[in-house]
């Protein structure tokens, strides 16, 4: 006879339908507070309800709850749009990019500010993106940034070394001068973890200005020719090879 299946841990209800790829945690504690979710039969309005992972009894709109078809792709983001699914200020938001793609929910892998542009992945596999925000087993991020001075090499290594900023040691994994003329300069910056606008204030901490700021590469996978604006679905070996190595 084949022993019963044991429920694995319990969740939040909310955090059950965005551990499953269908929503965001906070659109999904909208609609259980709107009474569209079921659990077992009955309409459940506690977003804290717990839930295990694995459980075959949720309904949402009178539809059973099936995981969702593991998406994953990149972004070539604008400068001037927001990393958010909604902006309080009406600004726009980067999901202006998908407008008309019949797209499942995904969410932003980490972020870059307004006014940076470049390289975005979105996926619903909350599990990778976790893996590729980890500053403990993410892949390196790449940089090119314009200045406005020309770098030497002490302000270089002075990046590398990093900098007390309000509180913080902010430093760069490798930083070197790509190209200069005139009055301003392109540097390529890596970092090996993503605080919050940290090459911004990592550069201004040196006096010196970001006039451009673009994410060309994260681990691997490179921006390449993806044009400004443009989305295009990762491959599978793309998706693998941002994968975080399994830990021991």
């Amino acid at each position: 006879m084949t022993a019963p299946r044991r429920p694995g841990p319990r969740h939040a209800l909310a955090r059950v339908l965005s551990k499953r790829g269908l929503c965001s945690r906070s659109q999904a504690e909208r609609w259980i507070a709107a009474g569209r979710v079921s659990l077992q039969g009955r309409v459940v309005r506690d977003p804290e309800c717990p839930v295990p992972l694995d459980s075959d009894g949720i309904v949402v709109d009178g539809e059973p709850l099936a995981a969702a078809v593991p998406a994953y792709l990149a972004l070539n983001k604008p400068r001037g749009l927001v990393t958010s699914t909604a902006d309080e200020r009406g600004r726009d938001t980067v999901y202006r990019c998908f407008d008309g793609a019949q797209l499942p929910w995904l969410a932003p892998v980490g972020r870059l500010d307004k006014a940076s542009e470049g390289l975005l992945l979105f996926c619903n596999d909350p599990a990778w993106a976790a893996g590729i925000t980890d500053p403990a087993t993410g892949p390196d991020k790449t940089y090119h940034v314009q200045v406005d001075r020309i770098p030497d090499a002490a302000l270089l290594a002075r990046l590398q070394a990093g900098i007390e900023v309000d509180g913080a040691r902010l430093r760069a994994r490798s930083a070197r001068l790509l190209r200069a003329g005139g009055k301003h300069a392109w540097l390529e910056i890596v970092l090996d973890e993503g605080r919050n606008r940290q090459i911004r204030r990592l550069l201004a901490a040196c006096d010196t200005g970001v006039l451009r700021l673009v994410r060309v590469a994260i681990g691997p996978l490179a921006l390449g020719e993806l044009a400004k604006g443009r989305w295009r679905e990762l491959t599978a070996a793309e998706v693998l090879a941002l994968r975080p190595p399994a830990r021991p």
